[in-house]
């Protein structure tokens, strides 16, 4: 339970808060929205915010934001301790969106505020997973894997010099709770969930043929692959990949060697009503990943009455498991199986998904986020 976030405001003073992420807009991410987010909101509260991140042009504020050259690997830690040393001073917090890329940075720069980590991810699991490693990341912090050893002994030491943990979910709290001993406070702030399309529940009706969605990025971990390979064993099936990333060209080159040209599709990332737009086109959102911690595109596709397959190593709360199907998806017949079973009973999930869902405000993250500051700067 999170004893710190709430959404009832504490009373504080203005304080200077140091955000650091890797990235910010324009790029695309995560920890950019969200930074960007945070920093326009806690900035109208009357606190002084500053970003620090990497990269050369950035969207402008009425807060400020420092950049930091991408430079050489490692040698890019010291650049960015060094501006938050210059930034920061004075600071009462400084919240770190990065382990790593800030993380490390952060303790370099021997900064006296209250240091907070935000995790909605896991560095090293990510990057076992971009060597095609085939763990979930329970499994993996479990297992006797080199590289997960490395990097218990590595996250752990970053954890323990942080004064506060933020986590997305309960789920990854929870692993990390098992894993590291000696951690500091923790807490978990859940990510907003903006429904921009507010519109009337309808049951969906299923099409012919069927149309399979994945929206998200092409990473190794998302195991796109799998549900190619899967679409492939469906003959009345059709799949449309929206979004980009490293994986890209692989998997068009896997689609144009199974002959499937024209039974999948690349669409571009989209966002607003365009988005919107294609789950109402599409039959089932398919999120087949290793570990998905913080699946917000599955409850953003249930806000609109699309039904859900999901991967049962998943940070969703219970309680928004409506509309989808939570299920072992780890093979390409696993997969499939699960896939016709859902076109077998579509009617029932899909009623199921008509019910209305409750977003969650970025006001709402940002006051949970004062809060802690302030409760931090008080003990």
């Amino acid at each position: 339970m999170n004893t710190f976030a709430n959404s009832i405001a504490i009373l504080t003073v203005p304080m200077k808060i140091i955000l650091a992420t890797g990235i910010y807009p324009p790029k695309i991410g995560g920890p950019a929205t969200y930074c960007r987010q945070l920093a326009e909101r806690l900035s109208k509260q009357g606190h002084e915010v500053i970003v620090v991140t990497y990269g050369d042009k950035v969207e402008s504020g009425k807060w400020k934001v420092e950049t930091v050259p991408l430079g050489l690997p490692v040698l890019r830690w010291f650049s960015y301790a060094k501006k938050l040393k210059e930034a920061g001073s004075e600071a009462d917090v400084t919240y770190a969106f990065s382990s790593i890329s800030c993380g490390i940075p952060l303790m370099l720069s021997g900064l006296k505020s209250k240091k907070v980590l935000r995790l909605g991810g896991d560095f090293f699991w990510e990057r076992y997973t971009d060597g095609s490693g085939y763990r979930g990341l329970r499994a993996w912090y479990a297992s006797k894997c080199p590289l997960a050893f490395i990097g218990r002994r590595v996250m752990g030491w970053i954890l323990r010099r942080f004064d506060h943990i933020v986590f997305s979910t309960d789920f990854q709290k929870d692993i990390y709770a098992g894993v590291f001993s000696r951690l500091p406070s923790s807490s978990v702030i859940e990510n907003a969930l903006e429904l921009e399309m507010v519109v009337p529940m309808e049951h969906h009706i299923m099409q012919k043929p069927f149309k399979l969605l994945f929206m998200g990025r092409f990473v190794n971990f998302k195991q796109i692959p799998l549900l190619i390979d899967a679409a492939a064993q469906i003959p009345e099936a059709v799949l449309t990949l929206v979004g980009q990333g490293p994986r890209d060209v692989a998997l068009r080159k896997q689609v144009e060697r199974l002959g499937l040209d024209s039974k999948i599709r690349f669409v571009a990332p989209l966002s607003g009503k365009e988005k919107y737009e294609v789950f109402g086109s599409h039959d089932l959102l398919v999120l087949p990943s290793l570990t998905d911690i913080s699946p917000n595109t599955a409850l953003e596709a249930r806000s609109v009455g699309l039904p859900v397959l999901l991967t049962d190593q998943n940070g969703l709360s219970p309680s928004l498991h409506s509309g989808m199907s939570i299920a072992d998806v780890s093979t390409v017949k696993k997969l499939v199986e699960e896939i016709k079973r859902i076109q077998q009973g579509y009617s029932v999930i899909a009623e199921s998904a008509s019910q209305k869902i409750s977003g969650r405000s970025w006001e709402e993250v940002a006051l949970e986020t004062q809060n802690l500051f302030a409760t931090l700067c008080a003990q």
